[in-house]
């Protein structure tokens, strides 16, 4: 049994020295599928650096660009309801907001998404 394990470290050693060789032999060679490995490593550290730089100097400014658009069309929505007239003024038609039953919440009227400066309700004003 004492003479067991320096056999297994032995064994151990061997196999460890030999993958060592063996694989020092085979890198030392250069066969189409190391050659095609390389090439593929070379691309995709080049692939990567691209897609470094695009995400890096590329996407900020779009954001920036496409944020500014942004603003500047909710800007433009809202100076267009500015010359609408105010909402008691407008006429409601009666497929506007069609009531049922009251809503479970608030004043029954209202829905959850209710907004005062958007949304206009007068029960006695159809057409």
């Amino acid at each position: 049994m004492i003479a067991q394990r320096p056999i297994a470290r032995a064994a151990l050693r061997f196999t460890a020295q030999a993958r060592a060789q063996a694989q020092r032999r085979f890198a030392s060679t250069e066969n189409a599928f190391a050659a095609e490995r390389r090439h593929v490593k070379e691309h995709a550290k080049a692939t990567t650096e691209l897609w470094r730089k695009i995400s890096i100097y590329t996407v900020p400014p779009a954001l920036l660009l496409a944020g500014l658009n942004a603003y500047n069309l909710w800007n433009e929505h809202w100076e267009h309801w500015s010359h609408m007239p105010p909402l008691e003024e407008r006429v409601e038609y009666p497929y506007q907001n069609i009531r049922t039953k009251n809503f479970p919440f608030g004043n029954g009227d209202e829905t959850a998404f209710w907004n005062s400066d958007v949304n206009y309700h007068n029960k006695d004003k159809t057409t």
